[in-house]
């Protein structure tokens, strides 16, 4: 591939006119598109959608599928995918806000504002040694999941409903190494973040991240747990293929007490608007509307290495930091009742992509073969080895 192809592959409009480019580089996101399409049939995938950014803007897309099965209803550019895990990544925009008002300090222990943490079981020193930076970063030392004993039982919740079972497990709930020494993905530690959200501003989460991120940014599609009646139809179904055959997941489900750390739902429209956001603009006009969300300074600072994971990536502020090919990416990924998805982010050029699924596929016989985690991470290395590894930087 030619170093103009690299440049272009993926870029074919901005919000600044039509891209040049050859009629070889056009044909590189149909080509995604075929492959895409193979791929998601390969892994028995209901419905997905797919969409390419440049400089903030909507330059492709592709949908295939199904959102509802059962009604026959196709996956469109109105329909609604849960992100799950992406969900912790406004949490911390969330938290930068409050830092920057003055509100709290990374460095303030969490149990100043979550008191309940006192009662853990902290074999590594007191407890005021865990830190919001800890928790953002995931080097808290919690466990990884939420509600650790689910065992399929019919009488167990989907995630804790309410803040009193959370405090109900902490007694039990043990911090498994030095706080801030390495990492441990913790979906708990993002709803402790969620509470002191709360706390700080005496008002449920889904409303403080509706007025100050959503609402500014034109998320207007966009919620939390439960669909809006208005929203329903367009909401995708989720499903779960093993090699026993395909099983629907809970319709419209509610996440509960984890609602700041994967309740999240939108459209690609609308996470579009999210990742330009990430982006940034040129428009003074709209900085000046980005700044009031969060400041630029501010959320690079969320881009900077706090821990290493594994394989050159590490974990800033609630954001994954990745290299590949050379080049670095802002990322993260999501994963709940059968929806799975990511976005990956290329600061240097303004470009990046989000893909979602409905389904998540699984096979004994197959392997790796018919996957979704495996589709997931193929189509990550399908795009990213064509994203623009050389394109304009920002001036």
């Amino acid at each position: 591939m030619t170093r103009a192809l690299v440049m272009w592959c993926l870029v074919v409009a901005s919000g600044w006119g039509i891209v040049a480019a050859s009629s070889q580089a056009q044909g590189t996101w149909p080509q995604f598109r075929t492959y895409y399409r193979q791929a998601l049939a390969q892994h028995a995938i209901v419905g997905s959608s797919a969409a390419l950014l440049r400089q903030g803007v909507v330059v492709e897309r592709a949908v295939e599928g199904m959102r509802d099965r059962s009604a026959g209803l196709p996956v469109d550019a109105n329909t609604i995918f849960h992100w799950a895990s992406i969900t912790k990544t406004f949490t911390g925009i969330a938290i930068m806000r409050l830092r920057d008002e003055g509100r709290l300090k990374l460095d303030d222990p969490i149990m100043k504002y979550v008191p309940e943490l006192r009662s853990i079981v902290n074999s590594f020193g007191p407890v005021e040694q865990i830190t919001i930076r800890h928790l953002l970063s995931h080097s808290a030392g919690f466990r990884s999941g939420t509600w650790p004993w689910n065992t399929g039982d019919a009488w167990q919740p989907f995630e804790p409903p309410g803040w009193s079972q959370l405090v109900g497990m902490m007694p039990y709930t043990r911090v498994e190494f030095a706080p801030g020494s390495k990492y441990q993905y913790s979906n708990p530690g993002l709803v402790f973040l969620g509470r002191a959200i709360e706390d700080i501003t005496s008002e449920p989460f889904e409303t403080y991240i509706d007025k100050e991120i959503l609402r500014p940014l034109g998320m207007t599609r966009t919620f939390f747990d439960r669909t809006p009646s208005f929203l329903r139809t367009d909401r995708s179904h989720s499903y779960f293929v093993t090699d026993a055959g395909l099983v629907e997941a809970p319709f419209d489900f509610d996440s509960g007490i984890t609602v700041s750390n994967g309740g999240l739902n939108a459209p690609v429209d609308d996470m579009a608007k999210y990742l330009a956001f990430l982006t940034g603009s040129r428009d003074a006009a709209t900085r000046s509307r980005y700044d009031t969300v969060l400041k630029r300074a501010s959320l690079e600072e969320m881009w900077r290495p706090v821990v290493p994971v594994s394989g050159g990536v590490s974990m800033g502020l609630t954001f994954f930091l990745e290299r590949h090919g050379g080049q670095d990416y802002i990322a993260h990924s999501g994963g709940q009742n059968g929806f799975i998805s990511h976005f990956y982010l290329h600061p240097a050029s303004d470009t990046s992509y989000l893909v979602a699924f409905n389904t998540q596929t699984t096979s004994v016989k197959e392997g790796e073969k018919r996957n979704t985690r495996a589709l997931d991470a193929a189509v990550r290395d399908w795009l990213l080895s064509r994203m623009v590894a050389s394109g304009p930087s920002r001036q």
